[in-house]
């Protein structure tokens, strides 16, 4: 047989041999198509805007004039623009707050902007946003606070029947128009904040009520509350998830608010939890949530951090960027903005990864099972990965350069659709003279873990799964250098 044919043959034999290999079953909760989509926006903004923003208040107290609303130059598209342009694929805004002032006219409250004179009483702030999303193709979600400080049948067991109707209001009215012509919303935000204290109103809210309405209205919307159903809140205002962040979630016994669980929980997740619940990070680009007069945005460096710190760390980061009292992003936050974004395509735009050679341990089927080799660890396409057989939890990943290569960030992802599975992991390097020496090492990866690493040379890495729940399931490996930290 000629050597042309006998290579044929053998491609085909592993080929064939390979498409005998099952890919591996799901461990564990496992995202929805939604829950995986949300976390690849990665960044969103959030958007704190109402009464308090003419105020000076973080937390209103419900008995302020509705003629305090008045923002003269509303520009909702400005906000649609910069959320772009900043890559976020989404806002949520404050379309109720703990004041209970509504930025639409409700017909189930006598506090809201038809009772203003902004607009003659006709403005409806999230039909503005609606549109602005809609042209900028941006994603719209909304914060509805349950705790509400103005409404007369609060602490009664008529309010949660007034939420409702609230719920219908908005998520039945408002949101981008997708391709089928309906309006979506992509994120419900429940605030568990209840300011009343021993000797104020006590509301007993009927979650699951609530959850129902946004699930039959939204069907595709991401609830959030301190546990889910569709992301949780990551126990935190500093832009903080933990160093161990597990998606997964145990979720009975607790409730949104006081019955929350844990800090430190929220923070970490659990281990084998039973439910997928994602942690959201949510921090102000500013030192308070409403916009203040007196404030100013935080560095390029201190976002950095918290990206690394929240994205870097399986987390999604809801950034604040308040509307001042025109009803517009300020310059200074838009530049900080836009000058983040630029960091970060500074940062990530050269992957040294790209040109690496990468061998396995193990791959699932066989060396010669393409659908499973770890070359997809740098093919760009988040769908292929490097996966092992059943039986293999502890994987070595070989990086070898044909020049050495100078950096500082490593990018783990795990492919979230089959579940998180990696628990505890090790990374070395080569020096020149062939001593392999220890770099880093950390516990979970899930969507995605950027370890901060010191600069660092060399030709050759070693990746080292150390404790693996199920068979790891890498999609992608890249390798960056920040000049800027």
């Amino acid at each position: 047989m000629k050597l042309p044919k006998i290579l044929a043959f053998i491609s085909l034999s592993a080929i064939i041999a390979c498409s005998k290999v099952s890919p591996p079953a799901p461990y564990g909760a496992c995202p929805t198509p939604q829950q995986v989509a949300w976390q690849r926006m990665e960044i969103n903004m959030f958007c704190h805007f109402g009464p308090n923003t003419f105020t000076g208040a973080e937390w209103g107290d419900g008995t302020e004039a509705e003629e305090l609303f008045n923002p003269t130059a509303l520009d909702c598209r400005q906000w649609a623009d910069i959320a772009q342009r900043a890559g976020m694929g989404g806002i949520i805004l404050t379309a109720k707050h703990h004041d209970g002032f509504c930025l639409w006219p409700s017909k189930q409250s006598a506090h809201t902007v038809a009772q203003s004179t902004w607009r003659n009483g006709k403005g409806d702030v999230l039909q503005e946003l609606s549109d602005a999303c809609t042209e900028a193709g941006v994603a719209m979600g909304v914060y509805i606070s349950p705790w509400d400080r103005n409404a007369p049948t609060y602490g009664t067991p008529q309010y949660n029947e007034t939420f409702r109707m609230t719920l219908e209001e908005v998520l039945s009215r408002y949101g981008t128009v997708g391709y089928d012509g309906k309006r979506h919303i992509f994120e419900q935000w429940f605030d568990g904040a209840n300011g009343e204290g021993p000797n104020g109103k006590k509301q007993t809210y009927d979650w699951q009520l609530f959850n129902g309405t946004v699930a039959r209205l939204q069907p595709e919307a991401l609830i959030f509350s301190d546990i889910g159903p569709g992301c949780r809140w990551v126990g935190n205002e500093n832009g903080e998830a933990g160093e161990t962040c597990w998606s997964t979630l145990n979720t009975d016994g607790y409730a949104p608010g006081a019955g929350s669980p844990p800090i430190d929980t929220l923070n970490h997740g659990n281990l084998r939890g039973a439910k997928w619940v994602p942690a959201e990070t949510d921090v102000s680009i500013r030192p308070g949530w409403f916009w203040h007069a007196d404030e100013h945005p935080k560095s390029v460096a201190e976002l950095l951090r918290i990206y690394y710190s929240s994205v870097g760390r399986n987390s999604l980061l809801l950034l604040n960027v308040p509307p001042d009292s025109r009803g517009l992003i300020s310059a200074e936050d838009s530049v900080r903005l836009l000058e983040f974004r630029a960091a970060l395509d500074s940062i990530f735009s050269t992957d040294m990864a790209k040109s690496v050679q990468i061998t396995a341990s193990h791959t699932r089927g066989g060396k010669r099972c393409k659908e499973f080799s770890p070359h997809n660890l740098t093919d760009g396409d988040y769908d292929t990965y490097w996966a092992v057989d059943d039986s293999i939890l502890t994987p070595v990943l070989t990086l070898s350069f044909n020049q050495p290569v100078t950096f500082n960030r490593i990018m783990l992802q795990e492919y979230i659709p089959l579940g998180q599975r990696i628990a505890a992991f090790e990374i070395e390097y080569q020096e020149t003279d062939g001593r392999w020496c220890r770099l880093a090492e950390g516990t979970t990866i899930g969507y995605k873990r950027i370890i901060l690493t010191p600069k660092t040379t060399t030709k050759s890495l070693r990746i080292s799964i150390k404790s693996s729940l199920a068979c790891p399931i890498l999609n992608n490996i890249g390798l960056f250098m920040d000049n800027i930290l």
